[in-house]
């Protein structure tokens, strides 16, 4: 019989998934977030570690309901830290982290629900002193120290970082996608609730609240699955022509060629708003 092959992945480490409630973009009902279903599902692909799932915010039933699909996945049991809406959960994530020595934090780049800025792992990585990663779309090899990954670029593009740990890394949607939550490990898994501190969010208090606008248009970018795709991509990019290379330019011709490009693209736009 051949020895088993030795595991890429070597020394375990604990490692943190960081769990929201997510909300359906159509009927707009509480389900588990995309993206941080991806976080679990790569922190799940990962031998040798100890998983610590985690939730910071306020649980009812609606959102137990959604936070229950996370349990679907295969995971035991969920770590709750109760907090209410106008709390800052960032201080209180800190806390778990350093508590239970965390060497790597797992979650999605932004919410879908409540502010969904997409600054709380930057916010937790600049609280723990640790490097924070944004974009990551696979994990290719942990060990003790650091850790080798993905991070998705415009127009399906890779590249290959090596981060030392600690680290927070926010996934991608390029990730792989979670797999189905089933039913009996939903309702089997235990909620673990932790007693936490509540700290007040003190500048959501001094905002003011407003329906949306229309938001400006992102720049495209091509999400690519396959090698082949991303080759593609890649190659289209490279075969585009009618560019500009700017250089030993006044910074004023700088900024006008910048600003031309932005409003081909459509990002910005020079009409007032309404």
């Amino acid at each position: 019989m051949l020895p088993n092959p030795p595991s890429r992945f070597a020394s375990p480490c604990k490692v943190a998934a960081l769990l929201s409630i997510g909300q359906h973009p159509v009927t707009g009902r509480a389900r588990r977030a995309d993206q941080d279903a991806r976080s679990l599902e790569m922190a799940l692909s990962l031998p040798d570690i100890e998983l610590l799932p985690v939730h910071a915010g306020w649980v009812d039933d609606t959102s137990e309901a959604a936070l229950r699909g996370y349990l679907g996945m295969g995971v035991p049991e969920l770590h709750l830290l109760q907090q209410p809406v106008e709390a800052d959960v960032v201080p209180v994530l800190e806390a778990f982290v350093r508590q239970q020595q965390v060497s790597l934090v797992l979650c999605g780049g932004r919410a879908e629900s409540g502010e969904g800025s997409g600054l709380l792992p930057y916010l937790l990585a600049q609280r723990l002193g640790w490097p924070v990663v944004s974009g990551l779309a696979e994990i290719e090899h942990l060990q003790a120290g650091t850790v080798t990954l993905l991070q998705a670029l415009p127009r399906g593009q890779r590249r290959r970082l090596k981060v030392s740990l600690p680290a927070v890394l926010a996934l991608d949607s390029a990730a792989p996608v979670a797999r189905q939550s089933a039913f009996g490990p939903a309702r089997r898994g235990e909620l673990v609730q932790l007693s936490a501190e509540v700290k007040a969010d003190l500048d959501r208090s001094d905002w003011d609240f407003q329906p949306a606008r229309k938001r400006p248009k992102r720049l495209k970018i091509i999400k690519a699955s396959s090698a082949r795709d991303r080759f593609k991509a890649a190659a289209a990019k490279a075969e585009a022509s009618g560019g500009q290379v700017l250089q030993n330019l006044s910074v004023d011709a700088t900024a006008d060629a910048v600003m031309k490009v932005l409003l081909e693209e459509g990002v910005l736009s020079l009409d007032k708003p309404n």
